[in-house]
């Protein structure tokens, strides 16, 4: 995806911004600016831009588990202020910038100042030439300088709080914001795949959804069903007994690992268990017998009850040449399951107690 054209600024600078990757904080920092751009900010705090960093990564780190790299600032200062400020994970993101910008933590603020080593600087590297010899040091005060003058047409002047938007770029930045936002997703995602290769749908989880999908569908034309024929279900979980109104639509699989609410992966559960257990894993000892068992009692009782129900054909991801009970295989599901389970983990999701 290349950025849009202009015949008035150097937007190939801005390209070569992201030629070099091997973090996200070019991403998150590009991404913070057109935020405020749109909001016909033109000088711009340091800190709200970092701050704004930690917010568009929190949920993807936090909620999802997505992985930035062991040495990642934004990773590292995401789960910093996550254990030090004792928010949640799912916290809003105009109450997490109001946190990060009203915290009194010494090492909430030393986390957002750190940002300021190398970030806003950085950035700016395609449009000026490091001399041969030039240490850091002098490189950063020269940019400092020069930005300032907005010399050879660079995207924005640095000062020590704050920085200035060149007038040249204001209406190329609010114009193509949308598409701006789309190019940074778009690589962010090529980077981010390469370091998680085995996440589901990575793209989706660089922003948090407005709302989890409704889970009615399958309540009402898939389990309740199920519920009438069969009267009670025992929770996998706790063993407690299930009615059709006292049961809670649990991911066997986490949401937050699969991004889906695909019928193979929901199980009926108590409703208490279902309020705590988070996105915990289930322990394949100990869990997905029971899990394989209903699974099935549900899947032989559809197909005789709405064989046309289309949730049925979701278990085609899981056995494509399904036809009826006698291809719902207990070692291919588990084969199908397992391997999730262990990536899911492997990416820092833990397992239940």
């Amino acid at each position: 995806m290349n950025l849009p054209n202009s015949n008035d600024i150097p937007v190939s600078k801005l390209a070569s911004a992201f030629g070099n990757t091997s973090a996200t904080y070019k991403f998150y920092w590009f991404l913070s600016i057109i935020e405020m751009v749109e909001q016909a900010q033109l000088i711009l705090s340091k800190r709200v831009l970092f701050a704004r960093m930690i917010c568009n990564g929190w949920y993807t780190v936090n909620y999802f588990h997505v992985s930035f790299g062991k040495q990642d600032l934004i990773q590292q200062a995401v789960k910093s202020i996550l254990k030090h400020e004792g928010l949640s994970i799912d916290i809003k993101k105009d109450l997490l910038l109001d946190v990060l910008m009203t915290s009194s933590l010494k090492s909430t603020q030393q986390t957002l100042h750190h940002f300021n080593k190398n970030v806003p600087h950085w950035f700016l590297s395609p449009w000026f030439t490091k001399e041969k010899g030039d240490n850091d040091t002098n490189y950063r005060k020269y940019i400092y300088i020069s930005s300032q003058k907005f010399e050879n047409e660079c995207m924005y002047a640095l000062y020590d709080n704050h920085i200035v938007i060149n007038p040249k770029w204001v209406d190329y930045l609010k114009t193509n914001a949308k598409i701006l936002k789309d190019f940074i997703y778009w690589n962010l995602t090529l980077f981010l795949q390469v370091r998680n290769p085995n996440i589901p749908d990575l793209a989706n989880k660089l922003i948090k959804p407005p709302l989890r999908g409704s889970l009615y569908n399958q309540r009402k034309n898939y389990w309740d069903i199920v519920f009438k024929e069969l009267g009670t279900v025992n929770c996998i979980f706790t063993g407690k007994t299930l009615t059709i109104g006292q049961y809670a639509l649990d991911h066997f699989v986490p949401h937050a690992f699969v991004s889906h609410d695909l019928i193979w992966n929901l199980v009926p559960i108590d409703i208490h268990f279902n309020s705590i257990k988070s996105d915990k894993l289930p322990i394949m000892e100990n869990h997905f017998e029971n899990f394989f068992e209903i699974q099935k009692t549900a899947f032989e009782i559809m197909t005789d009850h709405a064989p046309k129900n289309k949730l049925l054909e979701e278990y085609l991801g899981i056995f494509p040449d399904l036809v009826n009970i006698n291809g719902f295989d207990y070692i291919r599901y588990k084969e199908s399951i397992q391997p999730l389970i262990t990536i899911a983990h492997n990416n820092g999701f833990g397992y239940l107690k």
